[in-house]
């Protein structure tokens, strides 16, 4: 995969180093601060350690923005944390500018995004410096045409992690400790997709209710499958995994999707994150009845004994570059390829009641398979087919907690930590999708791709709200392209999580006065995660260039003529 590859080192240039702490007034404020900014020092540490140089660089400065990610590149840069500028106007015009859209508009997308349902669950093994992870993630997707699709990928992953703790006076009031971590994980996955659209009476509503309900009844078989394939070894296993095949296949829809999966997923990705706790820990009171002075005066009295502690996580982050490959094999997108390269950063603080963001960034490229394979033998130009931009930004709160607590054997640590809770959060998300129906289009997009032509190096990955405002005497071929040809769009969804954790660790630590040095030489992570999301507001696209070039924003009819259906 050169493209995907050559995109992702071209993508890291696109964060602007910025330093990610800020000076605070009186000590306690400037402790927390240091505390902060040796979380960016780990984390870039061990990302420095693990990534070549050029991927390096994009994951290292954008420490800043998982401590503030709510905040762009722009303002990482400045140290102006003020707030998230809330997706944009875009300067293309509001709703009301042009309230009539007229049948057949070219720019208006066929369909959007209704309602999502993902459950992700990730299980996390370290073994003294090594890190492995493997997770299995289940979307089921309603579409305002009336479809639904169901997709599930697995992943697996390894990496390396460190940690360092310390006791800081000025931290007294937190509880007197604070401990550091950070990591970086490189993976890979698979998964499929299925497509559900078998009943199409005319109307879109009806057609998603019963769709939905052919890819709900399709889970349980996949379920139910599942438990079969997973059945032990033993006398009889071949009758008895017949005899449960045969009922799992009861469990099929009368209308199953064309075929399973219709989609195949091949997914890597590389994470690195780092976070701070805040804790106590306990000590015995140094009155014993051994002689801890070598038998000189036996006299002696022990001395104080770390006994252990409870502590809880006040700020977390990670960044994430993923890229995901499709080959469809059934519907509209049959015999194409799609390359999709993500870079997401998100940011999670408070130990009780929980704070969280992140940031999205996405470009999607779509070719011919075959061409495309053709090409990649032979060392030719490929021609991608399709291009799409999305960005999205999330934010919300909600009653929640992380806690952990520990015991100290001499050397030797067990730890246990757990936690839950519910984010309530709202998800604003734009996309520009348009069609290379030409070879200087298609040409111009590959080049972007690898880094070649004249793209502005101020702006190389243009949003959508970018490409509805009037174009600068300066503007590059990717951004002419989106604004003269591209169907922009812009939607907001209420999400809600629920989460739970629950770890295991067993450790080998020293102390040197107040910093602890350690590592595990076991643990376990479990983390499970169930969220839905739902439109609301009212779902945008951009008409076609008006007086004066910008793009008003109308509303979408082909989004806003059905509901989604709770789940």
């Amino acid at each position: 995969m050169k493209g995907a590859e050559r995109f992702r080192r071209w993508h890291a240039h696109d964060h602007i180093p910025g330093s990610p702490s800020q000076r605070d007034r009186g000590q306690s404020g400037a402790e927390y601060a240091a505390m902060v900014g040796v979380v960016s020092l780990v984390v870039a540490a061990i990302v420095g350690l693990s990534v070549p140089a050029d991927e390096a660089t994009g994951l290292k400065s954008a420490v800043c923005r998982i401590l503030h990610p709510l905040s762009g590149a722009e303002a990482c840069s400045s140290g102006d944390y003020a707030g998230d500028d809330g997706g944009g106007d875009g300067g293309g015009g509001g709703p009301g500018e042009d309230p009539f859209v007229p049948n057949g508009d070219p720019f208006e997308p066929v369909k959007c995004l209704l309602s999502q349902d993902q459950t992700k669950t990730t299980v996390v093994i370290q073994i003294l410096f090594i890190k492995i992870s493997s997770s299995e993630s289940v979307k089921l997707q309603q579409w305002s045409d009336g479809t639904v699709t169901l997709e599930r990928v697995t992943e697996t992953g390894g990496g390396v992690t460190a940690s360092i703790s310390a006791g800081i006076p000025g931290l007294k009031d937190w509880g007197g400790s604070a401990s550091l971590s950070g990591s970086y994980v490189k993976g890979s996955g698979s998964g499929g997709q299925w497509l559900f659209s078998g009943n199409k009476s005319g109307d879109p509503q009806a057609d998603l209710a019963a769709n939905l309900e052919d890819a709900q009844q399709f889970t349980e078989y996949l379920k139910a499958q599942s438990k079969c394939n997973s059945r032990p070894a033993g006398p009889r296993s071949s009758e008895l995994g017949m005899i449960c095949g045969y009922h799992a296949d009861k469990k099929k829809p009368d209308l199953e999707p064309e075929r399973a999966p219709d989609v195949d997923i091949t997914k890597t990705s590389t994470e690195a994150s780092g976070g701070v706790s805040f804790g106590k820990s306990f000590k015995s009171n140094g009155k014993g009845g051994k002689d801890t002075k070598g038998g000189k005066d036996g006299k002696g009295a022990d001395g104080p004994k770390d006994l252990g502690s409870v502590s809880f996580e006040g700020l977390s982050g990670a960044m994430t570059e993923d890229v995901v490959v499709m080959r469809a094999k059934t519907g509209p997108d049959a015999g194409k390829i799609t390359f999709v390269y993500t870079f997401s950063v998100s940011g999670t603080a408070g130990g009780v009641a929980q704070a969280k963001g992140s940031r999205m960034q996405q470009v999607a490229v779509t070719y011919d398979a075959a061409a495309y394979d053709a090409e990649e033998k032979s060392g030719d130009p490929h021609h991608p087919q399709k291009l799409t931009i999305t960005t999205s930004q999330e934010s919300g709160d909600g009653p929640g907690f992380q806690a952990g607590a520990g015991a100290n054997a001499g050397p030797v640590t067990i730890d246990v930590g757990g936690g839950g809770g519910t984010v309530n959060s709202q998800i604003h998300t734009e996309s520009a999708e348009v069609t290379l129906d030409n070879d200087g289009d298609s040409t111009a997009v590959e080049d972007w791709l690898r880094g070649r032509g004249d793209a502005p190096a101020s702006n190389p990955l243009p949003t959508p709200s970018d490409a509805a405002e009037a174009l600068d005497d300066d503007a590059g071929p990717i951004e002419r392209l989106l604004h003269d040809k591209g169907k922009l769009t812009r939607l907001d969804y209420n999400a809600n999580t629920d989460w739970w954790n629950a770890s295991l660790g067993i450790g080998f630590g020293i102390s040197a006065g107040q910093v602890s040095l350690g590592f595990k030489l076991f643990g376990i992570d479990i983390t499970h995660e169930e969220k839905n999301q739902t439109i609301t507001g009212d779902p945008t696209y951009a008409t076609g260039p008006k007086s004066g070039g910008a793009r008003p924003w109308v509303e979408w009819k082909n989004c806003t003529r059905t509901k989604p259906i709770p789940t």
